[in-house]
């Protein structure tokens, strides 16, 4: 028996030692010395403040987009077929409807029957007479279309996020169209937010050649006045969007006009070079692998992005297709360099120049933006910020406060009540209990979780909840005792029955945590993480540690315990 006693406080003693390890972290700063570990639980927003967004994923921008092209590949797909379109019409690009008109309306059922075994589960297609196609997306297709935006543009998010270093971000959907974005502990809020709204969409577009680059200014010109916009009153995206309007019907159909930053220049309104592009040939930055910033030949920051297999294809299609033109690299709608394709670009490899006019470290500080943007994924659609809150640290310091009061006085009377009822086995469960926090607190710190208010609130829970296990065993000792059993008899005798109603509470207990933290968000899963947590390692300090405990008392010290 001794021998697999001191093989137990072996284990005991071990467990203890890495506990201690990963704990003091948390009361010690450890960051300029040598420590195993340095590893320490966060804590949450609503302890040490932070940054709290709420923002506006356009979803019908989106699905404007999404159908624009729609509309824009399936008369060359048709062409494919031999089936000719003359005209293509968008009527409710919110709706997903658009008209086109056959060049020979003997070619319907042909065109019913294409559009059928490619887009059936896609667009309904319906034959409105005189040759004309009406088409329009599927609710069903639409509604998924329009979750699915979300749900990547969180996923996006969240990737960037990760690159940015804030640890246990919470990002959760509300509504269908919204997204609440707190990250805990922030310093930097305006560089998040930067990275966050970032669209970071990156375009290889044709600069068309159906206009003469010469005409295109005067006719912005023209637009600006008539329709009384400017980019010093509004947003660059806002201005490209309207100015675009006011341009319809002046440029030629399937273009759009972008604006390169020139060399020299501060910002967009001091100089901009406008470039005529068309929107049908484009390859789009989804298909990204990598993107890392290097320097060029000159040892100007630029950034080099790399495609994955089906986008190299695509990309090396429309260089081979369009050699001798130029082909303009679009980021979030500004327009990062147009060099001309000498030749066919098939390796997937390619580079954003960022131009000059600014120091050294500006224009590093901007690569490593992009590049962190686009290798975290380009957002679906356009994100706009609607409310932002700032936790301030005084609000913290309440909160830890408070909660360290309630966690104290929630401990001392557990403690208290155990010792005055139990006596000599209550000071051994009141043992047990340090000892459970003690690893709780070490294996948060090990996994570098989130440590909520809700958190401090299941801590100690943990607390009460724990006890019980060691309450079972001294019930079932007293009851054994009054049988007439001897006090060592007892004790074996009651571990090996209260062992079976430990495990079976403590599972019930485990089953509703894991339930919590799998329906749950944020605060709720912080507070089922840390009982859960606490739960599991009930187990072994209130049946492993203090079984070896009382049993090297009694057994080797020789001592007279009491339970009542």
């Amino acid at each position: 028996m001794i021998e697999s006693l001191r093989a137990r406080w072996i284990f005991i003693f071990i467990v203890l030692a890495f506990a201690v390890i990963w704990t003091i972290p948390n009361f010690v700063n450890m960051e300029n010395r040598w420590w195993p570990s340095k590893s320490k639980m966060v804590l949450g927003l609503d302890i040490q403040g932070g940054s709290h967004l709420v923002l506006r994923v356009d979803v019908d921008s989106a699905v404007k987009t999404d159908v624009s092209r729609m509309a824009a590949q399936l008369p060359n797909q048709l062409g494919e077929e031999k089936i000719v379109v003359s005209e293509t019409k968008v009527t409710d690009p919110v709706r997903g409807v658009f008209a086109m008109k056959l060049g020979n309306p003997e070619q319907m059922p042909a065109a019913l029957a294409y559009l059928d075994r490619f887009y059936g589960n896609t667009l309904r297609v319906a034959d409105g007479g005189s040759g004309t196609l009406n088409v329009e997306y599927g609710e069903l297709y639409l509604r998924d279309f329009k979750t699915k935006l979300l749900e990547q543009a969180i996923e996006v998010i969240r990737n960037r996020i990760d690159e940015f270093g804030v640890a246990e971000p919470s990002i959760t959907a509300q509504g269908s169209d919204r997204i609440l974005v707190q990250l805990p502990g922030i310093k930097d809020a305006s560089q998040a937010k930067d990275l966050i709204n970032r669209t970071a969409r990156l375009d290889f577009m044709l600069v068309s050649r159906e206009m003469d680059p010469a005409a295109l200014q005067p006719l912005i010109d023209e637009a600006e006045k008539t329709a009384g916009i400017s980019l010093k009153d509004l947003k660059y995206s806002q201005y490209i969007d309207k100015l675009n309007a006011a341009l319809k019907g002046k440029i030629p159909e399937n273009t759009i006009v972008y604006f390169e930053k020139q060399e020299g220049a501060e910002s967009m309104e001091v100089g901009r070079r406008p470039y005529l592009l068309g929107t049908t040939d484009v390859v789009t930055g989804d298909k990204l692998t990598n993107a890392q910033v290097s320097v060029d030949q000159y040892g100007k920051p630029i950034v080099n992005f790399q495609f994955d297999a089906l986008g190299a294809k695509e990309f090396g299609d429309l260089t081979t297709k369009h050699v001798n033109e130029s082909m303009a690299i679009v980021l979030d709608k500004v327009v990062k360099s147009a060099p001309n394709i000498q030749s066919p670009i098939t390796g997937g490899r390619g580079q954003i120049t960022l131009g000059g006019g600014r120091d050294h470290n500006q224009t590093l500080n901007e690569a490593k933006l992009i590049s962190t943007a686009l290798r975290a994924g380009a957002l679906p659609a356009t994100l706009e910020q609607l409310e932002e809150r700032t936790v301030g640290p005084s609000l913290g310091a309440d909160a830890i406060r408070q909660g360290q009061i309630g966690a104290f006085v929630a401990a001392a009377l557990v403690f208290v009540f155990m010792i005055i009822y139990y006596k000599s086995f209550g000071f051994v469960a009141d043992l047990s209990l340090a000892f459970n926090v003690l690893i709780t607190v070490a294996i948060l710190s090990s996994l570098g979780a989130t440590l909520t208010l809700p958190g401090v609130a299941g801590l100690a829970l943990t607390l009460g909840i724990s006890v019980d296990a060691s309450v079972i065993v001294f019930e079932r000792i007293k009851e054994e005792m009054t049988k007439g059993s001897t006090l060592r008899a007892a004790i074996n005798e009651g571990y090996h029955r209260a062992f079976s109603a430990i495990i079976d509470s403590n599972l019930t207990s485990i089953a509703v945590c894991v339930v919590l933290y799998y329906f749950g968000t944020g605060p709720v899963r912080g507070f089922a993480v840390t009982l859960l947590t606490g739960l599991v390692i009930t187990t072994f300090t209130a049946v492993f540690f203090t079984r070896a405990l009382i049993e090297t008392m009694v057994n080797k010290w020789n001592m007279n315990l009491s339970v009542r």
